[in-house]
């Protein structure tokens, strides 16, 4: 049965792998021990941020699902708080499970409690299987999303 939780310091290493463990991960991550203080200084920045959660999905207490909310305030929809939800990753081995879809649910559900009345991502146009993902749970492509590296 697997267990999801706010991610703590410990779980850093699992979580690196799971976003370096894919064709595009491999590109952008780096799993090297010299990259390591990097991510502990960007978590312990997301950790401190009241409106950031980062979240693990537990197998056997290992690290097999991550993801990041981003809660966000906004002027438009009449102030209306948004959810944001980013590198959502499922150890390959046990994608098609269910597991993904416990993870996004029980990251809405924490949208709905902060009061949020939008939940939005972004995914990569060459993930097909995640758009289809996302989609089934009722996501929608109703926006076209744009990034500038800077």
């Amino acid at each position: 049965m697997p267990i999801i939780r706010r991610a703590v310091a410990a779980d850093l290493p699992g979580i690196i792998a799971l976003l370096a463990d894919d064709d595009l991960g491999r590109g952008r991550e780096d799993v090297s021990a010299d990259a390591f203080p990097h991510y502990a200084t960007a978590f312990a920045a997301i950790e401190h941020d009241a409106n950031q959660v980062p979240v693990v999905l537990l197998l056997g207490g290992a690290v097999a699902g991550y993801l990041q909310i981003t809660f966000i305030p906004g002027l438009s929809r009449q102030g209306q708080w948004r959810g944001l939800i980013e590198s959502v990753r499922i150890e390959k081995s046990l994608r098609g499970q269910g597991l993904g879809g416990q993870l996004m649910r029980f990251a809405i559900h924490q949208c709905r409690a902060r009061g949020c009345g939008l939940v939005q991502l972004t995914t990569d146009k060459r993930r097909l299987d995640a758009r289809r993902f996302y989609e089934q749970l009722g996501f929608l492509a109703s926006h076209e999303g744009m990034k500038l590296e800077v």
